[in-house]
């Protein structure tokens, strides 16, 4: 009961540092790479239980579901951070 809270909580836990983000409109760049290696964790943890599903036969549903969720939760973020940070650009989400 405790690894899935703990798997459930880890998904959710970049919120309130998104709802920050969204709150001021930037972040400094350092944040936004924390971020942006934070979300490519979670996004390398799904491809690794992807490809133990297609070798191992092997599905942990509580790990691709809380996986998924966190994804979709960076997805906004990575296309700011692609579209902006990755070009020399100051992180400020559009108005």
């Amino acid at each position: 009961i405790l690894w899935t809270f703990s798997v459930y909580l880890e998904s959710v836990a970049i919120l309130p540092q998104l709802f920050m983000l969204t709150k001021t409109g930037e972040a400094e760049v350092i944040t936004t790479h924390y971020l942006f290696a934070l979300g490519a964790y979670r996004t390398l943890y799904l491809v690794n239980w992807i490809y133990r599903y297609f070798t191992e036969g092997y599905v942990d549903w509580i790990v691709w579901i809380a996986g998924t969720v966190q994804t979709g939760l960076y997805c906004d973020f990575f296309f700011i951070y692609f579209t902006k940070v990755l070009k020399g650009a100051k992180f400020e989400l559009p108005q």
